[in-house]
C-alpha cells in the first residue's frame, strides 16, 4: 500500500490522529448524555446496498428514540470519526473502495489518509478512546474451529481484554467454537453478563447451549455492574452483555445446523483458510438459508441497539 497522507507540522500532527467527535456527540459528552458507539463494518460490508444505508439509519434512529445519541465510528480520509453525519453515512455506504478495518490497521490508515469501516476490535477502541462507555454490535468475533490446528482467533478478544467498554451483542457468531470463545473470555478477564437468559447467546439463534455465570434483568441492573467495576478499578477489560436474539426472529436451529455443516464441509473441500474463512462461513448461510440468516442478524442489531441505549440512560443517571 502507497502512503500519500498530507503533510502536516509536527505540532498539528497529534492532534490529526486523535478521533474526531461530532458536534453532537461532543456536546452530549459534556452533558453527561448518553451516547452509544456504532460500528460501521456492518454499513460497508455486511449488507447489501441500498438496504445497508437504510439499516445505518434505522439503527441510529432506534438509539434516538430511546433519547441517548448515536455515535457511529469509521475513519475517512485518515481520520477516525466518531459520529457520522448523513453525508457521511452515505459515504460509507456507498464507496465500494472503503476497506475494512481492525484495530491494528488504523494507525496506517490515519498514517496514509484512508478511509474505512471499523470492525469490532477498531470500533470498540475508538470509542473507548473518545470517552464513549457503551458499545453496540451483531456478534462478536472469537476463537475459530480447529483452533489447534490453524491457532486462529479473532483480534475482538485480545483488544476486548484491555479496553474498558460496555458491548452490548448477541454473543459470538454460531460459525464459532463458542465454548472455547467463553473459556477464553474468561482467561482474558472479560466480563460476561447473559441479559434475561441463563445461556450465552448463538448470534442467529437464542441459545448457544452454552451456560453463563451471571444473569441480568434490566438495564439498571448492567449499569449497577458498570458502576461496581469502575469504582473497583483493577484491569481494564471490556464488560459483554449477552442479548439473545427473540426466539420468535431467530434462524430455525435445525436448518442453521444443517447448512452450517455443509459450510463447514465445503470450506475444508475448497481449502479456505485463514482470514477468508469467515467470509465464506456467513456468505454460504445467507445463500443457503435464502436470506434468512441476515434476517435473523439483523433483528439481533435492532435489539442490541436498543438495549444499548436503554443501558447508556440508566448509567447516565
Amino acid at each position: 500500500m502507497s502512503y500519500n497522507a498530507p503533510e502536516h507540522t509536527p505540532e498539528d500532527g497529534a492532534r490529526r490522529y486523535e478521533p474526531a467527535l461530532s458536534v453532537e456527540v461532543r456536546d452530549a459528552l459534556s452533558a453527561r448524555r448518553p451516547v452509544v458507539a456504532l460500528e460501521s463494518t456492518i454499513i460497508a460490508h455486511g449488507l447489501p446496498r441500498p438496504r445497508n444505508l437504510q439499516v445505518a439509519l434505522e439503527l441510529e434512529e432506534l438509539v434516538r428514540s430511546a433519547d441517548a445519541v448515536p455515535a457511529t465510528i469509521a475513519v475517512l480520509d485518515g481520520r477516525a470519526r466518531v459520529g457520522l453525519d448523513k453525508t457521511q453515512l452515505e459515504r460509507v455506504a456507498g464507496d465500494p473502495a472503503m476497506r475494512k478495518l481492525g484495530h491494528r490497521d488504523l494507525a496506517p490508515a490515519l498514517a496514509a489518509g484512508a478511509s474505512g469501516a471499523t470492525t469490532v476490535s477498531a470500533t470498540a477502541f475508538l470509542a473507548a478512546r473518545a470517552g464513549l462507555r457503551v458499545f453496540a454490535t451483531g456478534g462478536l468475533g472469537g476463537v475459530h474451529r480447529e483452533w489447534t490446528e490453524t491457532q486462529d482467533e479473532s483480534a475482538d478478544l485480545r483488544l476486548l481484554a484491555r479496553t474498558a467498554i460496555t458491548v452490548v451483542c448477541a454473543g459470538v457468531k454460531s460459525i464459532l467454537d463458542v465454548p472455547a470463545t467463553l473459556q477464553r473470555l474468561e482467561t482474558l478477564g472479560v466480563g460476561v453478563l447473559g441479559f434475561g437468559t441463563s445461556h450465552f447467546p448463538g448470534f442467529y439463534l437464542s441459545s448457544s447451549g452454552e451456560p453463563v455465570d451471571w444473569t441480568v434483568r434490566t438495564p439498571e441492573e448492567v449499569a449497577e455492574v458498570m458502576r461496581a467495576r469502575e469504582a473497583l478499578g483493577g484491569p481494564q477489560a471490556a464488560l459483554i452483555v449477552a442479548n439473545p436474539v427473540p426466539e420468535e426472529d431467530q434462524l430455525d436451529p435445525g436448518l442453521h445446523d444443517r447448512v452450517l455443516a455443509d459450510a463447514l464441509a465445503a470450506c475444508r473441500e475448497h481449502g479456505i483458510t485463514g482470514q477468508a474463512v469467515t467470509p465464506f462461513l456467513l456468505g454460504h448461510l445467507t445463500r443457503h438459508t435464502e436470506g434468512a440468516s441476515l434476517e435473523a442478524n439483523l433483528a439481533a442489531v435492532r435489539g442490541n441497539v436498543t438495549l444499548a441505549a436503554r443501558i447508556a440512560a440508566a448509567a447516565a443517571r
